[in-house]
């Protein structure tokens, strides 16, 4: 689960963010800022096209490390769906993630699970 924010939010605002904090840690090498928006229980998925089952990525993952193998990188993503359940306590929200790196753009199809912070 990644966190939603405090009460109030929106998750346009807070998808914005996650992706900003991303691109800052292309520049800086640190995963910090993107840590910061994922619960202790949180879970990911990474596979490519050459992959039969996707590969499970925790809250302590190595996030510097992802990032340092990283030269030329930048993240977007562009939201098709997001839906409200448990009483606005969480956000499902599907969409298009794109990677650009070394100039070279590589997309996927996402689903984040969003969750307010207690």
């Amino acid at each position: 689960m990644l966190n939603l924010g405090d009460n109030g939010m929106k998750i346009e605002k807070v998808l914005d963010e996650y992706f900003e904090a991303w691109n800052k840690g292309f520049i800086s090498k640190s995963g910090d800022e993107i840590r910061d928006f994922m619960s202790k229980q949180f879970v990911g998925y990474w596979a490519h096209s050459g992959v039969v089952q996707p590969d499970p990525y925790y809250y302590g993952y190595d996030l510097n490390g992802v990032l340092k193998q990283m030269d030329q990188a930048e993240k977007s993503f562009e939201a098709v769906s997001i839906t409200e359940r448990k009483n606005g306590e969480e956000c499902l929200v599907l969409g298009k993630e794109t990677n650009v790196i070394n100039g070279v753009p590589y997309t996927a199809q996402c689903m984040f699970v969003w969750r307010k912070r207690k």
